[in-house]
């Protein structure tokens, strides 16, 4: 072939490799910006040049959301509630809940409903026309209530809730089993006798809880260490808590148990219900706007580690911007305490027969600064909260020396005291207790905190499995 031929071929030749390598270049640029892609995101976040890995970011859309959180807007919607625009579905959701289908003797039953015929839950599609709780005092320990409706509602249509706990129908899918035993109610309105009674009714029902417990499979087959049981009330679940104490425990602190059936390893410690109003966040007083310097309001002579109270009521009783007096649920109590506290830069919760009290969350829905007296309390949430950041802490033995509280109060500057009111402003949601559920309220971090301990219950349980034979 002559010279001149060649010419052309070669310039041809030239011309579609320059074209091949300008297109393969121009499509793998258009991969990476365009907003539009249409080979998946695993496929071109590798591509090898000299045997070397190159990432390549695709779009917006394919990087890593952001976690949840608490201060986005609710979006509501319809089926099995959303949290940020997700169905709750099982897969969506922290935590798997089995819920026995106990009789409703054990829970809507002790609030006088009834159901129809086989009916065991009250329908909770519709707010008012769920059995209320009993007010005043009997409120504080109704979490068993709460968490019970949340559970209920996850599995129901147009019920706006947080996904952080759904409830499953089999209890091979679930991580907790979840007991519905209103146990505090129990205590609360069924614990005296009556007539003739050897029993009450509060301890027929412990008895006959244990009796279906310890027959069930799900029981044996972990020995009660995936189970959740509430027991608010310090008294509540007296006969049969050591008999059940392997299950997980939802309890206001641990004063009356023996530290092998109730501990911070395995328990989750759950914030009383408060009972004063919530102060609206626009409305909470400044530090100017509160003239007293202490509150405190409330049972005076308690027994045990709550015997400080009365000593603190001697040092303290006369000083000119201290409230400390005697105070009861009667005759309008609650309102005047939730009007001295919104008007007090600092609150005492001091120790009373137990390390708690509602008057933590009294005064947290008030934005009235906590001054926790109280060596052995228990704090709900504390793994992801810092109580010092808007609580002050002061040991019990120097709070009753002459004149120490008041001289660490008084010392707290205007600027440290704001910076904690401003703390309590934003934290105060974490106590509300509400149906239904909103994301971050009481109800959504307690289903957290169970979750949070459902993973070294299984570790554990796992590690006893290696050599069973069945």
């Amino acid at each position: 072939m002559s010279e001149k031929n060649l010419v052309p071929s070669r310039l041809l030749f030239y011309l579609i490799t320059i074209s091949m390598v300008f297109l393969i270049v121009s499509s793998l640029f258009l991969f990476q910006f365009s907003d539009k892609i249409f080979i998946p995101g695993s496929v071109l976040n590798l591509v090898l040049v000299n045997n070397t890995s190159i990432p390549f970011k695709t779009s917006v859309r394919d990087e890593q959301i952001k976690p949840y959180q608490n201060s986005k807007p609710f979006k509501k919607s319809g089926a099995l509630g959303y949290e940020e625009g997700k169905t709750c579905e099982p897969e969506n959701s922290l935590l798997r809940v089995y819920m026995y289908e106990l009789p409703p003797e054990f829970h809507f039953g002790l609030l006088g409903w009834r159901g129809g015929e086989n009916q065991t839950w009250p329908n909770v599609n519709n707010p008012s026309k769920i059995p209320q709780y009993p007010g005043g005092l009997n409120l504080q320990h109704s979490m068993e209530y709460w968490l019970t409706l949340d559970l209920l509602s996850s599995n129901t249509r147009n019920i706006a809730r947080p996904c952080s706990a759904i409830r499953v129908l089999s209890s091979s899918l679930a991580d907790i089993i979840f007991v519905p035993f209103f146990s505090s109610l129990s205590y609360n309105r069924h614990s005296k006798l009556h007539g003739l009674e050897k029993f009450s009714v509060n301890q027929m029902l412990q008895t006959k809880l244990v009796e279906f417990l310890k027959g069930r499979n799900e029981w044996r087959r972990f020995g009660g260490k995936d189970h959740l049981i509430v027991a608010h009330h310090p008294n509540s679940m007296l006969v049969a808590r050591r008999k059940l104490g392997s299950a997980m425990l939802v309890l206001a602190d641990f004063g009356r148990y023996p530290v092998e059936i109730a501990n911070v390893q395995k328990d989750v410690i759950a914030p009383y219900k408060h009972l004063v109003k919530t102060v609206a966040t626009n409305k909470s007083a400044p530090f100017e706007g509160r003239p007293i310097l202490v509150y405190f309001q409330g049972a005076i002579y308690r027994k045990d580690g709550g015997a400080i109270r009365q000593e603190l009521y001697y040092l303290l009783k006369d000083e000119k911007d201290v409230h400390f007096t005697f105070g009861t649920v009667q005759s309008n109590g609650i309102n005047q305490a939730g009007k001295g506290m919104a008007s007090s830069k600092f609150c005492l919760n001091i120790a009373g027969d137990t390390p708690s009290s509602n008057r933590l969350f009294d005064a947290i829905a008030s934005h009235c600064v906590p001054i926790i007296i109280s060596d052995n309390i228990e704090l709900p949430f504390e793994d992801v909260l810092d109580y010092s950041e808007f609580c002050v802490f002061v040991h019990a033995s120097d709070a009753i020396k002459k004149g120490f509280l008041l001289n660490l109060l008084r010392g707290i500057t205007r600027k440290k005291w704001t910076r904690m009111w401003e703390r309590l402003k934003q934290i105060t949601q974490h106590f509300e207790y509400q149906y239904p559920s909103q994301p971050g309220d009481a109800v959504d971090m307690i289903w957290k905190a169970i979750s949070r301990k459902v993973s070294p219950i299984q570790f554990n349980v796992h590690r006893k499995n290696r050599y069973y034979r069945s």
